[in-house]
């Protein structure tokens, strides 16, 4: 009796001991892993405005501290893996100092400055001519949004037409180059739209039949569902042409429509209530006479 209740006694521990060393270990697991989170690790990150082509110089990046609970997808921890030996990188699109340097911001090592790099899966990139003009003033930038318009002649006459020939396309790119030789900023004279196919063949042919413009556009804004054309007649003072919205309806609001004048004539007809024929004025001569104070009139050789 006494050896049965000595080994269940030994059981228990066993089963005790276990467990508390499952609970140690999970205790330490966890400490450690809150130790690494709570600490911090050097990513690279841009060490002046890079701008879209330039190429990334182990002087132009530095390296900042960045909690590992927030280190961004694909961070570079060492210029050996940023900058492999013998392989440049270059920018695909502006990064602000201070920014962390990821790949779907850069080239792949060794390959140079490519807008296919950026461009998602079914889209397109295409250029069109701008001049100052056409291209808001230089005051368009990469990934700003815009509105194509397409000034055209219309056949067989001598008017123009302006058209919405696209909305919210994003901007890629402005020009090749955004600064003149001595460092001053130049007006672009292509700007590089990234639409659909479709989109691409509209701005192919609208180039060699009209004249086209940009709109800059307030980042996501919504596309207005209902556009008109403006022809040379809407150029009125105080007149505007495009789409005239009908006013909201409200209950109660409807009227039917105004009746012609004849059948409104006869509604009068119909509602005023009939008048008595008035007696017909008397025919012949009156008499008045005098009785006393009185006097009493009459007709002599009336009907």
């Amino acid at each position: 009796m006494l050896r049965r209740q000595t080994l269940i006694a030994i059981g228990v521990a066993l089963v005790l001991g276990l467990f508390a060393v499952y609970l140690a270990n999970t205790f330490l697991l966890a400490s450690d892993r809150n130790a690494k989170l709570a600490g911090t690790t050097k990513i690279a990150v841009a060490a002046v405005p890079l701008d879209y082509g330039a190429e990334i110089t182990p002087e132009k990046i530095r390296f900042a501290e960045y909690p590992n609970s927030s280190i961004p997808a694909g961070s570079f921890d060492s210029v050996a893996a940023l900058l492999p030996a013998g392989k440049k990188r270059v920018a695909l699109m502006p990064i602000q100092p201070n920014e962390p340097i990821l790949p779907a911001k850069i080239s792949g090592a060794g390959e140079g400055a490519s807008i296919a790099a950026l461009l998602p899966a079914g889209m397109r990139a295409t250029s069109v001519r701008i001049n100052d003009v056409s291209g808001v003033a230089g005051f368009i930038q990469p990934n700003d949004s815009v509105d194509v318009l397409i000034t055209r002649s219309v056949p067989g006459s001598d008017s123009q037409v302006t058209d919405v020939l696209m909305q919210n396309a994003r901007v890629l790119a402005i020009g090749q180059d955004s600064k003149n030789a001595d460092g001053k900023p130049q007006l672009a004279k292509t700007a590089t739209l990234l639409v659909d196919q479709v989109g691409a063949q509209k701005l192919a042919l609208g180039q060699q039949v009209g004249t086209l413009g940009l709109v800059l556009r307030k980042a996501g804004e919504q596309d207005n569902p209902v556009v008109e054309t403006v022809s040379l007649g809407d150029l009125r003072y105080n007149m505007y042409g495009g789409v005239r919205y009908p006013a909201p309806a409200t209950v109660g609001a409807y009227q039917r429509p105004a009746a012609s004048p004849v059948v409104q004539q006869r509604r009068i007809a119909r509602s005023a209530p009939a008048r008595k024929a008035a007696p017909a004025a008397p025919t012949g001569t009156s008499v008045e006479v005098y009785r006393g104070v009185e006097s009493n009139s009459y007709t002599v050789g009336g009907r």
